[in-house]
């Protein structure tokens, strides 16, 4: 008889064991939301694997998400460097800037493009000496707009790596010893702030933001070369053409028509409706004395005048 009792009193433990165990699982399953009267380890793993699987899957999109913005936020710092510091400034002397002003475009391009000021110049100046001839760089006339838009990094470079271009169009800008420590090496600029990503947001939002950044830099500034002399508004007699949506993406290089215009001019815009994003951030600059506009009128080249054509 005693034997029976203890044998069913031990039964009675392992039962009450049991009921806490599932009691408590009951309460783990209430509290996550996620198993709500699961019955076996086996279906709360499962929910468990799942709200994992969805939590990886909302950090993934926040993640690429934050990506997108960095790049887009990158290209937009690179664009006003380029318009303002490579186009404005050197091609054109329209603005001359202070030494930290300088400094600070410089070191934006070098970490954002590799692109060496010079070469730049120098192809721009000869695109603005020969334009839509066989002697242009980057001619959609010549070359189909399609061709430019696809193939225009391809083009500056073969025209950029052309000594004699350089020699001729800017010989006004020697290498100086940053130049030469520096700047002239475009991989280590772009492994460097490529480097300053991964170090402030990690490797995926680094390498992500890094493929649109340069993605977007080199289609909108094609498009510049190849949509900006075939679609668009011609309000001046040149071939190039006037877009706002591509002004927006490049800072104000989608006024490209105005541009040949009138190529000392600082400010793209010609028109109260035209946004120039780059003259927003000249205006200050301007104010800080970090730099000063050459001209304050509007100076149209010999032969320029406003188009008779439809626009």
């Amino acid at each position: 008889m005693g034997r029976v009792t203890r044998h069913r009193r031990g039964d009675r433990r392992v039962r009450g064991v049991c009921h806490d165990s599932y009691a408590s699982q009951r309460r783990v399953a209430r509290v996550s939301g996620r198993c709500i009267n699961a019955r076996s380890e086996n279906a709360c793993d499962l929910f468990a694997i799942v709200d994992d699987v969805i939590t990886f899957d909302v950090a993934w999109y926040f993640s690429l998400v934050i990506a997108g913005v960095l790049g887009v936020a990158i290209t937009t710092a690179a664009n006003l460097a380029t318009t303002v510091y490579l186009h404005r400034g050197l091609s054109h002397r329209a603005l001359t800037f202070s030494r930290p002003a300088r400094g600070a475009f410089r070191l934006v391009l070098w970490l954002t493009t590799g692109i060496r000021p010079r070469q730049w110049v120098a192809v721009h100046r000869k695109h603005h000496a020969h334009t839509d001839t066989i002697e242009d760089p980057h001619s959609p006339v010549i070359h189909g707009w399609w061709k430019v838009q696809v193939r225009n990094y391809a083009m500056y470079r073969r025209a950029a790596r052309d000594v004699t271009n350089t020699e001729r169009f800017a010989k006004d800008l020697p290498a100086d010893r940053f130049d030469k420590v520096l700047f002239d090496h475009a991989l280590l600029g772009l492994g460097t702030g490529i480097g300053i990503l991964v170090l402030l947001f990690g490797p995926l939002i680094a390498v992500v933001a890094a493929v649109v950044h340069l993605n977007y830099y080199i289609a909108a500034n094609s498009a510049v070369n190849a949509i900006g002399h075939h679609f668009g508004r011609r309000p001046y007699d040149n071939s190039a053409t006037n877009l706002q949506w591509l002004a927006f993406l490049t800072a104000g290089e989608g006024f490209h028509n105005n541009h040949h215009a009138a190529p000392t001019s600082a400010k793209l815009a010609h028109r109260w409706y035209e946004i120039d994003l780059g003259w927003f951030l000249i205006k200050p600059m301007t104010w800080l004395r970090l730099a000063r506009v050459r001209l304050d009128e509007l100076k149209l080249v010999s032969g320029s005048r406003p188009s008779t054509s439809p626009t």
